[in-house]
């Protein structure tokens, strides 16, 4: 954990893969006439080349009792503004990780600014850009200045962060998950956007335990070989008792998304035992940092230059990786926030 946000040099491998635009998930599976929980499931293991294909609403009959799962409860927030600057200009403005000090990390999107620019934003609010952040070709850290707390001004005046693959305009209840309590991501840890209430509670009477942990994230929109910026995370006395406790009885600890691994492998000690702990992680993991605390991972598809294809690399190995991500592409699962799902469960599954 680092006491003061920094990034550490990464280089990150793309993984030989195309991936067409037919593949993406372009609106939220509810506007494509299906639930959440209607998405597709593909489950692979680490222990051999057996591949299944499964709808997420079956995911109860691929966990055991005992198996816990560790969820990330921050919620999204409307992160997306539109800046000015003197001359009019808009500035589609992406507001990232809160940093101390009262900074923030800001992306313009597709746009020049200069060291000490400051731009309008709505509502009489300001952000200055003070300097461009380290290791990073368009994020900086800014000053803003708001006529009222972060939250609800983008309460008012946000919209949820949307990239070019997403066709219409969703309402932030698009970018929850039901789980969801504590606001912070600027963008949805969406491996949890299948669950429902009803999938939960069908679990829970199987026997499978939850935790929470959390862990803001900030903006997927990073450039090639750009590193995953630090990101503020909590990991509580609970999911630290929890997770003993499966140890314990030799369950599995399953993952529900790469914030949830990122979050748990910033919070342990020297052996290796989770601990509670909170602040900024600028911990990457890859195949040379192999998890110690999940045993498996439930996550979405995600693109092949992706830095998060690093922590599939180290739980399941590149080959196995490989091996699903073609499945997938076979069998024409959908990519992104709004796409389908991937579990991966761990030797002896």
């Amino acid at each position: 954990m680092a006491d003061q946000p920094l990034s550490p040099p990464v280089v990150t491998r793309d993984f030989d893969l195309a991936l067409p635009d037919s593949r993406e998930a372009h609106e939220p599976p509810e506007a494509r006439g299906v639930t959440r929980a209607s998405v597709r499931l593909l489950v692979s293991f680490t222990d051999g080349d057996r591949i299944e294909h499964s709808q997420f609403a079956d995911l109860p009959t691929f966990l055991l009792p005992g198996d816990l799962l560790v969820i990330n409860v921050s919620a999204t927030i409307p992160a997306a503004l539109t800046a000015h600057r003197k001359d009019g200009t808009g500035i589609l403005t992406h507001i990232s990780t809160q940093l101390p000090a009262g900074l923030t990390v800001v992306e313009f999107r597709e746009a020049s600014v200069s060291t000490g620019e400051t731009l309008e934003l709505p509502g009489s609010g300001e952000i200055t850009a003070l300097a461009p952040y380290p290791g990073s070709q368009r994020l900086w850290i800014s000053r803003l200045k708001l006529p009222e707390p972060l939250l609800p001004y983008l309460g008012r005046w946000g919209k949820p962060i949307t990239y070019s693959y997403i066709r219409g305009s969703w309402p932030i209840e698009m970018y929850q998950n039901v789980y969801a309590s504590v606001p912070g991501s600027a963008e949805m840890p969406s491996a949890g956007r299948p669950f429902t209430t009803e999938i939960m509670d069908q679990l829970a009477q199987a026997g499978v335990f939850f935790t929470p942990v959390i862990l803001h994230t900030g903006v997927s929109s990073l450039e090639h070989d750009e590193p995953p910026y630090p990101e503020y995370f909590e990991v509580p006395h609970e999911a630290v008792t929890a997770i003993q406790r499966a140890k314990k009885r030799k369950s599995r600890v399953i993952a529900v998304g790469t914030t949830v691994v990122r979050a748990l492998e910033s919070a342990v000690d020297e052996s290796g035992r989770p601990i509670a702990e909170r602040g900024w992680t600028d911990l990457v993991i890859s195949a040379e940092h192999c998890p110690r605390v999940v045993d498996g991972l439930l996550t979405g598809f995600h693109e092949p230059k992706a830095t998060h294809m690093a922590i599939l690399e180290a739980l399941a190995g590149r080959k196995r990786v490989m091996q699903a991500y073609h499945a997938a592409l076979e069998e024409s699962y959908l990519w992104h926030e709004f796409g389908d799902l991937h579990l991966i469960l761990p030797v002896g599954a």
